[in-house]
């Protein structure tokens, strides 16, 4: 058996699983109050379905955290590697938190940008250090 040292990126296997979690709370939490009609302004309402989105980040980018976590390339302590790594983890936890922070207060929508680039960059890294 292998176990957690074979994965190449273990903080991101971690903070991965840990988003997944999560996103299991936040689900269970908001499935709570969806049966209401005018739950959150209703079905189609901006606050909604940013919540929403949310969630759905949390689950999304928790998987693919936990991918990247048993990757074997990039390399774990190469340049692009733990650069991917960060820019995945800050992304991962940026995204719900800027979608529920915007659901809250509208203006937050302003920080989307942060997210977004982090990803775009782990992107980057990934495909960059995967040549290498």
């Amino acid at each position: 058996m292998l176990g957690l040292a074979a994965a190449g990126h273990p903080v991101n296997w971690f903070g991965g699983w840990s988003l997944i979690g999560l996103a299991f709370a936040t689900g269970a939490a908001i499935g709570l109050f969806f049966h209401r009609e005018n739950f959150w302004g209703g079905y189609a309402s901006f606050r909604r379905r940013i919540i929403r989105l949310g969630h759905i980040a949390l689950a999304a980018l928790g998987m693919m955290n936990v991918i990247y976590g048993i990757a074997p390339w990039p390399a774990a302590g190469s340049r692009f590697g733990d650069a991917a790594s960060i820019a995945l983890l800050v992304g991962g936890a940026a995204m719900p938190a800027v979608c529920f922070l915007a659901g809250w207060r509208p203006s937050f929508r302003k920080l989307f940008f942060i997210p977004v680039t982090s990803l775009i960059a782990a992107v980057v890294c990934i495909l960059l250090g995967g040549q290498s």
